[in-house]
């Protein structure tokens, strides 16, 4: 039996939770979790940010952890993987000026294969032009993204998830336990206790 693959879409800024979490969570579960940024091949490392929600008017950011990628990007073939991941922070920002990321984006989203995205993250979504006509959650603060790129904003409490066929997201990191749950159901896999 293969192992099944993920893509996890890192890059510079992603937040240190929401990278770090689910690549250990599906990695735990037996699935090959291939971490790439563009312009980047496995081994490298990517910094991450931890963002916390101490009462002012946005989360607030200090520095996080290099993160190791165990993929090289230039390689990635859609065909190869079972499903993708999308972290937040201010990660996707810059990943969606990347064309090769938006086909990658695109290309999960046509073969209807498992995508979760939390925080941020809806802004790769968005500008890849996949959430027309789809539900999404997000940070609250990527509402107008989701719904300029002719989606509906899904505002839900920070621990809660939404799943809309082949696509699970989430408002932020507090969401990990339902989100990744979620997903791997989306994904089918069956965990018995």
């Amino acid at each position: 039996m293969s192992t099944k693959k993920i893509l996890l879409l890192a890059g510079d800024f992603a937040e240190d939770y929401e990278t770090m979490v689910p690549f250990q969570a599906l990695t735990m579960l037996g699935y090959q979790v291939d971490a790439v940024c563009p312009d980047k091949a496995a081994g490298d490392t990517v910094k991450t940010a931890i963002h916390d929600f101490e009462g002012d008017q946005t989360y607030t950011e200090k520095p996080g952890h290099l993160f190791a990628l165990t993929a090289d990007f230039a390689s990635v073939k859609v065909e190869d993987y079972v499903g993708l991941v999308v972290p937040g922070g201010r990660a996707p920002e810059y990943l969606r000026l990347n064309e090769r990321v938006l086909e990658i984006v695109q290309g999960f989203a046509a073969a209807d294969k498992p995508i979760a995205a939390v925080c941020h993250g809806a802004q790769l979504l968005a500008a890849a032009g996949i959430l027309k006509g789809r539900e999404c959650s997000a940070y609250p603060a990527c509402g107008p993204d989701v719904r300029m790129a002719g989606g509906t904003y899904i505002d839900i409490p920070a621990d809660q998830v939404h799943v809309q066929g082949n696509l699970v997201t989430a408002p932020a990191w507090p969401s990990h336990p339902r989100w990744l749950a979620a997903f791997v159901n989306v994904l089918g896999a069956r965990i018995e206790l």
